[in-house]
């Protein structure tokens, strides 16, 4: 019945549309707004494949380092990114999956 046939199709979907992820950890795809611990400043990041990053626009490849710190993690969570002038530190506050425009 149905279900087979939708079994089947998303079998065949290579395709993820993040819109219908129902995910609560960090990954690919995710829109995560995080507390910059030190300043009390907040960033949102969009964690997309290397040929679409474009920091400016807060979207960061799934290679990047923060994106690297931020995968399975989830509301709550400490990211601790690793950077050549020091640690940096954030609080993961919100975790979305937002449709591809």
């Amino acid at each position: 019945g149905r279900m087979r046939y939708l079994e089947a199709r998303i079998g065949m979907a290579q395709v993820i549309d993040p819109a219908t992820v129902r995910e609560t950890k960090v990954t690919f795809g995710a829109t995560v707004t995080l507390n910059d611990v030190d300043n009390e400043t907040q960033v949102v990041y969009r964690i997309v494949g290397e040929d679409e990053s474009d920091a400016n626009n807060g979207k960061i490849s799934i290679s990047a380092p923060i994106a690297r710190a931020m995968l399975g993690k989830k509301v709550g969570d400490e990211v601790v990114v690793k950077l050549p002038r020091g640690d940096r530190e954030y609080e993961v506050i919100k975790v979305e999956y937002k449709a591809l425009p």
